[in-house]
């Protein structure tokens, strides 16, 4: 494994020449968003570029600068959250990628710590319409938790959500000096069928799950499973 590349560390002579290697380049996307009375407003963050530096060590990619904000309308009602309009997410980040693409950028991979509906959708028509304009970039868009819940009832619950034991116990590995000591537990209410935020009957804080059993042990078990398929990603629809 070597060090982690970031793009904003490059200058322009050493950028252009990596260029002629056709790197894959990581977009890392985060969210302000509340995550209970425990973890901080930027968990989806610090989770994305934890995950895209250590995908890039194993990959020699190259780090694009992350985009903070993401799409939240779940958690609007809670103090400290963003949420941007679909449309703005899905014009600021097809402008990044496609200046990407207009430099010859080829491989490109958004990583998303944040995986709600809209948000996810939004990044989405972001790549199509950057391919659409550079047919001969490729662009794959997923979240990390597209990985994490493959993990649901296998090392948790299979109702764990937003806060809980699996992204609990994966901030407790990537960033522990920012998880505080509450615990909270939050049964899994509503349906996903419902469009439109939930209430504060359905949904009274932004967790759902039993967060108790969160340990940075089982964090690092997750993180490692989501690197593991990633690289398997890179490989099927990135390759060099």
């Amino acid at each position: 494994m070597g060090a982690a590349t970031y793009l904003s560390t490059l200058d322009s002579r050493s950028w252009e020449a990596r260029l002629t290697t056709n790197p894959l380049v990581l977009l890392p996307v985060g969210a302000l968003e509340a995550h209970g009375p425990h973890l901080p407003l930027g968990a989806d963050q610090i989770q994305a570029e934890a995950t895209a530096r250590a995908l890039a060590e194993r990959t020699n990619a190259v780090i694009a600068p992350t985009l903070p904000y993401g799409v939240a309308p779940e958690a609007s009602r809670f103090a400290g959250t963003v949420s941007l309009r679909i449309r703005d997410l899905s014009e600021h980040a097809a402008g990044v990628l496609g200046e990407l693409a207009r430099m010859g950028v080829r491989r490109i991979l958004v990583i998303s710590g944040h995986a709600e509906r809209s948000h996810m959708a939004a990044l989405r028509e972001a790549a199509d319409y950057t391919m659409r304009s550079y047919p001969a970039t490729r662009v794959v868009v997923l979240s990390d938790y597209d990985f994490v819940y493959e993990l649901r009832g296998e090392l948790a619950p299979a109702t764990d959500g937003h806060a809980g034991l699996l992204e609990t116990s994966r901030v407790m590995a990537l960033a522990p000096e920012s998880v505080g000591p509450a615990r909270p537990v939050v049964p899994s209410r509503g349906s996903a069928f419902l469009p439109g935020p939930r209430g504060p009957e359905t949904w009274p804080e932004s967790v759902v799950g039993d967060t108790r059993p969160a340990n940075a042990a089982l964090g690092h078990r997750i993180q490692e499973h989501v690197l593991k398929r990633l690289e398997e990603t890179v490989r099927e629809l990135l390759p060099a």
